[in-house]
């Protein structure tokens, strides 16, 4: 490293969150910036000068840059990736079309139709060769195929490639001569392999995630170039580190291999951040709910750690990555607002984003949003970002009434509020399916609203889900970027090893357990972990005998021994009972995959104390909002000048740099000693 600064870089879809922690002094100073859709390396440099003019700090007081990008997100989402090729199996050229016969949840089971695959027809080949789950050669690969299929699609100019062989997670042979024979016909292409992205069984999801990982490849290495390029013309020699799916960071050369790592890479962040802030406010259950411009992300954190899943998707296709367990709907400050053809009011999934964005910003938008309907009613101040945005609420009063007051025969505030509270309830929604659906009493977490938008929503929605607790964050349009600083080094390894009681194989679990290890300790090595900062945590995924999902447990100790499977067995039974409310302890237990986490750690800010109050907090003006029908006048605060113990009674407004922050009536918020305002129900007589 060059320098003690460390600098937290998120793109979101309208706005840059930038946070630059100085180790040196334990100082934080963030920033915010517009994105730059259409060159995200833009709006990323953009953000990091900005804190570097703020700081004070020049380039080479630099050490580290991390950053989480939805980069690849978007491209699997809009389906915008490079056009890819996959080498498979001879007989299994189908997968993809047959894929899983479940419906998605919301879809009509009598309308649905499958999306179309990220892979036409006519560029599966099949290729003959054969191993067996065990590992063993039944049929040597076809090289001649191999060769003549790479030279094929050299012809038709498709660089991108996915191998995945049957049972290639079992011996990778195959699959590894399969590459140097593409590249030794085809020496531009890139390609991925199954069993280095994904080792583990299910033909589909192994399939679908090896294209996934090679269809966004392109796009994604050449930008991790560019923001290396843009970083040495500053004079920034620091390394890039960027953020995965699963809460970990890891260096650009990785995520050149694996891009598909950082599917949800910027919802992870936040919820890290989340994590971290709950804790400090004496809170280690929490729900943060991160509402940027396009999106509200939801997570459920327990015991001040996020939940990890292994059956994620994004989109339309699944990702059986280890990722974190994060519920996304398309509800934010952007989402537009329309009365259907059936005279039903809607809310998103439709956003404005960040060009042209909502009618408020004058840039072209004609639609009224979510930030339109808090401007028409009073919550937010005629300008944001400390006056770099001014807001024409006249434009966005216009928009309301033509769009959506009149054709419903209501006046504007009523229609305004009508898109707030559909809004509202759409989160709240999706904030039952994290907790409530998964048995969790979402009335004893704290709620943590974040993003630029988050604060504006927290009172609401906390009243809708009888929430006792809301923890604003001292900066929380730029959380993201905060997590992102609290992050470590993270990798993890995965193998199907299909283990049947009673005669578990323990001498062969111990044996993939060495390997995973070994592979977790080399890139551990690579990425210059010291070894006192590295830790590697077993998992085993079980299931009951006949079932056809997994749980991923805890594997006990270092051992691999008949106590340790014991402990490991309990974890299950454990594991089962408290998702499924029962357990089988009778019923045998298969062992099907292994997994392992290797972890580097990095160092971790701290947040600054806040000065004490120095007395009752003075507004610096007020403004009429609008809860009910009625005006009622608020004052308006500067939350950056309230000390810790300051109390601010609802109704009230909060403006800051990053967000604005809606005290409802009835409600009050108290400082703490970090900064986070914590917002509870005033105690009635």
């Amino acid at each position: 490293m060059t320098g003690n600064a460390a600098i937290a870089i998120d793109i979101g879809g309208t706005f840059t969150d930038v946070t630059l922690f100085d180790r040196a002094s334990g100082r934080l100073w963030n920033a915010k910036t517009p994105s730059t859709p259409h060159d995200p390396s833009i709006g990323f440099m953009d953000g990091m000068l900005a804190a570097l003019t703020a700081s004070g700090l020049g380039a080479d007081a630099v050490g580290e840059v991390i950053h989480g990008t939805t980069v690849a997100t978007n491209m699997i989402l809009e389906g915008k990736g490079a056009p890819v090729a996959l080498l498979t199996t001879q007989g299994f050229k189908h997968v993809l079309e047959i894929g899983r016969h479940d419906i998605p949840r919301k879809s009509n089971m009598y309308s649905w139709v499958k999306p179309k695959r990220p892979v036409k027809p006519q560029d599966i080949v099949e290729i003959a060769g054969r191993i067996d789950h065990t590992g063993a050669e039944l049929e040597p690969l076809d090289e001649a195929a191999v060769r003549a299929a790479a030279r094929k699609l050299r012809s038709a100019g498709i660089d991108a490639i996915a191998v995945c062989f049957i049972h290639a997670y079992a011996n990778p042979a195959h699959e590894r001569r399969a590459r140097e024979l593409i590249l030794a016909e085809h020496p531009g292409a890139m390609v991925a392999l199954s069993a280095e992205v994904l080792p583990v069984f299910r033909e589909y999801e192994r399939s679908m995630t090896t294209i996934l990982n090679v269809y966004v490849m392109p796009r994604v290495a050449s930008y991790v170039a560019k923001l290396e390029e843009r970083l040495a013309a500053k004079g920034i020699a620091a390394p890039l580190l960027l953020m995965k799916s699963s809460g970990g960071v890891t260096g650009a050369a990785t995520i050149r291999r694996e891009p598909v790592q950082t599917a949800l890479s910027g919802p992870a962040a936040g919820a890290l951040g989340a994590a971290f802030i709950g804790v400090a406010a004496g809170f280690r259950d929490v729900i943060s709910i991160d509402i940027g411009g396009t999106s509200a992300d939801i997570c459920l954190i327990k015991a001040g750690e996020p939940g990890v899943t292994v059956e994620g998707r994004v989109g339309e296709w699944p990702l059986p990555l280890p990722m974190l367990d994060i519920h996304t709907i398309g509800a934010g400050g952007g989402s537009i607002a329309a009365v259907a053809d059936s005279g039903g009011l809607t809310v998103g999934p439709r956003s404005a984003g960040a060009e042209p964005g909502p009618v408020a910003y004058a840039k072209g938008g004609t639609e009224p949003t979510v930030t339109d309907a808090h401007l028409a009613l009073g919550r937010l101040p005629p300008y944001l970002l400390e006056g770099n945005l001014a807001l024409d609420r006249a434009a966005a009063i216009a928009a309301i009434r033509s769009k959506v007051a009149e054709p419903l025969g209501l006046d504007v505030s009523a229609a305004a509020r009508g898109i707030l509270a559909v809004v509202d309830n759409n989160m709240m929604g999706a904030i039952r399916v994290v907790s409530v659906e998964r048995g969790h009493d979402p009335r004893d977490f704290a709620l943590v609203p974040f993003g630029g938008a988050g604060p504006l929503h927290g009172g609401a929605l906390a009243r809708l889900l009888g929430i006792k607790t809301i923890v604003v964050p001292p900066a929380p349009g730029v959380l993201s970027a905060l997590g992102l600083l609290v992050s470590n080094l993270k990798s993890d390894y995965s193998r199907t090893f299909l283990q049947k009681p009673p005669n578990y194989d323990l001498a062969g679990i111990a044996r993939v357990f060495t390997e995973l290890e070994a592979e977790a300790t080399r890139w551990l090595e690579r990425e210059g972990a010291a070894p006192e900062n590295r830790a590697i945590l077993r998992q085993a995924s079980m299931r009951y005998a006949h079932q056809g999902f997994e749980l991923t447990v805890p594997w006990p100790g270092g051992a691999v021994d008949a106590a340790a499977l014991t402990e490991a067995l309990a974890n299950f039974h454990r594991l089962h009972e408290r998702l499924y409310t029962f357990a089988q302890e009778d019923t045998p237990v298969e062992i099907v995959n292994l997994r392992m986490a290797a972890i580097g750690r990095l160092p971790q800010p701290t947040l600054p104390r806040l000065a004490p109050s120095s007395g009752t907090p003075m507004p610096i003006g007020v403004q009429d909002v609008d809860f009910d029908g009625t005006p009622v006048s608020c004052p308006v605060y500067d939350r950056t000048r309230l000390g810790a113990g300051d109390t601010v009674a609802g109704p009230a407004i909060l403006r800051q740099l990053d967000t604005t922050i809606v005290v409802l009536p009835g409600q009050d918020g108290v400082v703490d000693a970090v900064g986070n305002l914590i917002i509870r129900e005033r105690a009635t007589a």
